[in-house]
This record gives C-alpha cells, structure tokens and sequence, in this order.
C-alpha cells in the first residue's frame, strides 16, 4: 500500500475543506468549524453557592432605552422608529494622550472613544474610533442603579447628569471625569479616572441615600453595541465579534450575535467574579465590577440589529443619609495582553489561540522578548521563524532525508508500477520490499513534519490576534504589517517558493496525483493575496528556511552517497 500517497490526499483533502470554509464565511454562512479559539459557549446551569446570594433581585428591570442616535440597521441606516426621542443632553469631549472620549451628559455614558495611538485603516489621518454614537455605529460603555420602589426611579443611563470637574484636558498622570444626578431618593456621583498611557480607566459610583427611609438600589454594569463587523474585516479568515463573559469557575465564554436573536445564548448568569465585555479583532472593551460581590449577567438583544451585556450587583440596604462607594473598571482599548492581565485576571484571554494556547502564549512571549531586542515586528518574524526552524532542525532533517532516498529510487518504484500494471497487492509487496532493502521508511518524510504542524498553526493564530502587528512597518512598500501587502509582492515570493519545494520533493508516482500537487501553489498562493502581509512573510521566510535546509541535507547526502561508492 503506498502510504505515502495516502497521506498527501488527506493532506489536500483537508486544504480543500478549509478552502470551503473560507467560501461559506465569505457567502455569510457559518463557519463549519465554529470561532476559531472559541473555548466555551455552552454551559450547565447555574451551581449552586456560585454567588452567595441572588444579584439581582425581583424588581430590578434596567431600562432598554438607547441614545438619540439608536441603533444602527444592518446595512447601517438608522429606522426612525428605532430612535428616542431626544433629550437634553451634553457632549463633553475629554482628552488624554491616549484618548479623545466623549461622553454625554444622558446618563453619563461613554459614547465615543478615539485611539490616539492607533489610526483608522480606511483614513490613516484619523484615529481609530472604537466606542461611536452615530447614525452609522453604536458602540457605549454605560452604567446606572436600578431597583426604585414603585412610583421611583433611580438614576440610570437615561438620567440626565450634570458634569461637576471641570478640567478637561489631561496635564498631569491622571485625570477625574465627575458626574452628578438625583433622581427619586438617590444620588449618584460617578467618577472616571483616566491614566497616562493607560487603557484601564477608573468608574467610582458614590450612592447617596437623600430620603427619609432605606433604600436597596442595584448599580449595573452595561455595554451596548450594535451587530456590524468592524470596518476592514475580511472574509477569508474568521475573528470573533461579539460579547463575552468571564468567570474563575466557568472561564472565558463567548456569544454570537446570531444565538442572542435566536434566543440560544448559553453563558454563565450567576458569578462573584469576572468580568464581561464586547470584543472584536485586536480591541475590546470590559466591566470589570469588585472581585467577590455576587453579581447576574445579562446578553440580550434590545431592538433590531442592537446587543448589550451587562452585570447586575445588588449594593444592599443604604440607610437614610448614608451612602456606599463602588470601584470598578473599565477598559477600551487595543488587547495588549500585558497590560489587561494587570486590570484583571482572565481579562488578557480576549486574545484567545483556542486550544493550542499552551503553545501559543509562551510563542507571544517570545515573539515579544525578540521585539525587545530589533526594535521591528516584521524582523521579529523573521528571526522568531528562524529560531523555530532552528529548534526543529534534527526532525526536519530526518523529514528531508527520508524524501532524497525516495527521490533516489523513484525511478524503480516507477518501473515497479509499469511491471506490475494493475495488479496492487504484487506491487506494493514489491515496493514494501524495496523499502526493507534500501531501508527507507515510507512514512519518514511526513511524520517529522506532522509533530511540527501544532506549532506553526499556533504560530499563525499569534501573528493573526496579535494588535502589535496593526500599524507596525517592516521595510520598503510594507508599512502595516496587519494589512495585505499593497504591490502582492510577498504572495508571490511565496507561491514561488512552494513551487520549488514541490520540485525538490519526489515526484507522486500517480500522475493525478502529480498534477494536483503542482495545483496546490496556486491555491495557496492565491489566499495568501487577502491575508495579512505578517501572515505572508511568516510563511514566506519558513519556505525559504525549509529550502535552504533540505538543499543543505541532501547535498549532504549526495557527497555521502558519492563516498560510500568509491
């Protein structure tokens, strides 16, 4: 049996399944192998002691009301039934050098947040927008207490607030942005704290208890987002939109939007830790309420085209004339996973490799510490392939070794076939032989490199979620290493490549065969037109590595060869 052939088909079988993947994620259906990296979405109810009492009581409802601006269609128009009617409302614009945020004075809401140091793909003289309250994209961090008696309210995120601080341009390390509304028997003052050079941002909500009898109020935490897939996503590769969940005890859990309108959202609804947040390619956004007060989360869909999820956390009985100070935090930002791991634990796995995470993270941290040193993330690449190529040299030269002594005998094996004809069980007895005698293991030149395959996917999964590579130059015509190389002058260095390993490898002996790995470049080749120029250059310069080092073994072999028939 020829093994070997065997092999090669499952090979391009299973390059083909991926090409049709790709094909259904283009045409909007999903994927047939789900979110890559997507590590929970289904979960068992809810355990009991998971909280240590129920957050969110009864008469809780928090208001499902949005900004004048609503929620955007899905081809990005606004329905005028969808809009509120507008309130008086502020827009106070605050500035640090990290950001450019705006908030509106309707609930002292985040609404609009620019990325300074990132630039918007499709108009580099602009900012990245991640948070937006427009006609086109919503996008808001918000929070509000909810738990009023009957004839009440408390002040939500449709309470109108007035703004108290008055600085508004960030001079020193930090910066308060404070807020104050009273509505019903309770004031609210809510503070943001901004940093220097930070994405984690301090919410302190101070509640005041202004009547003359106990009150219960529950403060939430919510994002609200609208359906679209960022701007610039692409449709050969798939990345993960939506909102998220996380706990100690139930981990990371993501929900499509598609689950949410179908009503099959499955997360964890009870925690007393975690954290939630909306995630999209490179950046996300997250609450991060007080580690050890029980809370309930929330994913739903309120109105056409527009998602939030929020945690609920019961604050207790505040007595006439008293109040209480709840700390949270909130990110908006790229994922810079060093950064997010200091905010909270868990929070740096929204930039998730899936199940070959524990391959991947000690990848990153290389790839970083590299960085460190070349001070370019395009050279990182290179020397970062060049080092894993290093590693696994002994097992790719076994690999090589194993194709020269079959593209020694591929002339006998190709007069075997022609001996034997259609008889099969002769044949390969003939070529079984033939191998025990030249001791050649059939499958020596694929097994080295399948034990390697793990580490190049994992390898590829870093460089695709990595936000270090967005912006970041490497030479000449390469200025984003996130986006497809301008001139297509990486595709196709690597088609070319692979066409000249297919060269240097023996011949299939089954001419289909043949035709269908000289096919396979071109395939490839033609992918690697729409991915990321990171992307190409890794698979460019591991190609270029594996030539030069199967050249160097079987010239190696070839002087060996030459030596032993002296």
């Amino acid at each position: 049996m020829d093994i070997r052939r065997t092999v090669l088909w499952m090979i391009f079988s299973f390059s083909l399944l991926l090409l049709w993947n790709n094909w259904q994620v283009h045409t909007g259906k999903p994927s047939l192998f789900g979110e890559w990296g997507q590590t929970q979405t289904s979960k068992t109810p809810a355990r009991p002691g998971a909280a240590s009492a129920p957050a969110k009581p009864a008469d809780t409802s928090v208001p499902t009301g949005v900004t004048a601006s609503a929620a955007p269609a899905a081809t990005g128009g606004v329905p005028e039934n969808a809009r509120k009617a507008a309130s008086p409302s502020e827009k106070i614009n605050i500035k640090t050098d990290v950001y450019d945020l705006t908030f509106d004075t309707t609930g002292a809401q985040l609404v609009k947040a620019e990325l300074t140091k990132f630039t918007d793909l499709e108009d580099p003289s602009k900012p990245m927008v991640l948070l937006d309250d427009s006609a086109h994209s919503t996008y808001m961090a918000q929070t509000g207490v909810v738990g009023a008696p009957q004839g009440q309210s408390f002040p939500t995120h449709l309470t109108p607030f007035r703004l108290v601080s008055s600085e508004r341009v960030m001079s020193g390390d930090s910066l308060d942005v404070v807020f104050e509304a009273q509505s019903g028997d309770v004031k609210v003052v809510k503070t943001y704290t901004l940093h220097r050079g930070r994405y984690d941002i301090g919410v302190r909500n101070d509640v005041y208890n202004v009547g003359n009898s106990p009150v219960t109020p529950s403060l939430y935490y919510q994002l609200t987002r609208d359906g679209n897939d960022p701007p610039n996503t692409s449709h050969f590769y798939s990345t993960f939109t939506g909102p998220v969940v996380y706990s100690s005890e139930d981990k990371y859990q993501k929900v499509k939007f598609s689950d949410i309108d179908k009503n099959k959202a499955s997360y964890v609804k009870q925690s007393n830790d975690g954290w939630i947040g909306m995630v999209q390619h490179y950046f996300a956004s997250a609450w991060v309420p007080p580690e050890g007060q029980a809370r309930h989360n929330e994913i739903l869909r309120v109105s056409d085209n527009l998602y939030a999820v929020r945690a609920i956390e019961a604050l207790g009985a505040i007595a006439p004339g008293q109040h209480k100070t709840i700390q949270s935090q909130l990110w908006v930002g790229p994922q810079d996973q060093s950064a997010m791991s200091r905010v909270a634990p868990g929070l740096d796995v929204v930039v998730d490799y899936g199940f070959l995470t524990i391959i991947a993270k000690p990848l990153f941290k290389l790839m970083t510490w590299i960085h460190s040193f070349v001070g370019n993330w395009g050279w990182t690449i290179v020397v970062l392939t060049l080092l894993i190529k290093l590693v696994f040299y002994p097992l790719s030269a076994a690999s090589y070794r194993s194709m020269a002594k079959m593209k020694l005998v591929a002339p006998r094996l190709q007069a075997l076939r022609e001996k034997f004809g259609g008889d099969r069980a002769k044949m390969n007895q003939a070529m079984m032989e033939m191998y025990r005698t030249e001791k050649i293991n059939p499958l020596g030149g694929c097994l080295p490199m399948i034990v390697q395959v793990p580490v190049f996917i994992a390898l590829y999964w870093v460089l695709l979620g990595s936000v270090e590579m967005r912006g970041a130059p490497w030479i000449l015509w390469i200025h984003d290493l996130s986006a497809r190389d301008p001139l297509f002058i990486l595709p196709a260095i690597m088609m070319a490549t692979m066409f000249l390993q297919i060269k240097l490898n023996p011949t299939p002996p089954d001419p289909m065969q043949a035709k269908m790995m000289m096919f396979m470049p071109l395939v490839f080749g033609g992918m690697m037109f729409f991915f990321p120029a990171g992307l190409v250059l890794y698979y460019c310069f591991n190609n270029a590595v594996s030539i030069a080092q199967q050249r160097f073994i079987m010239h190696k072999l070839d002087k060996e060869n030459a030596a032993a028939h002296r």
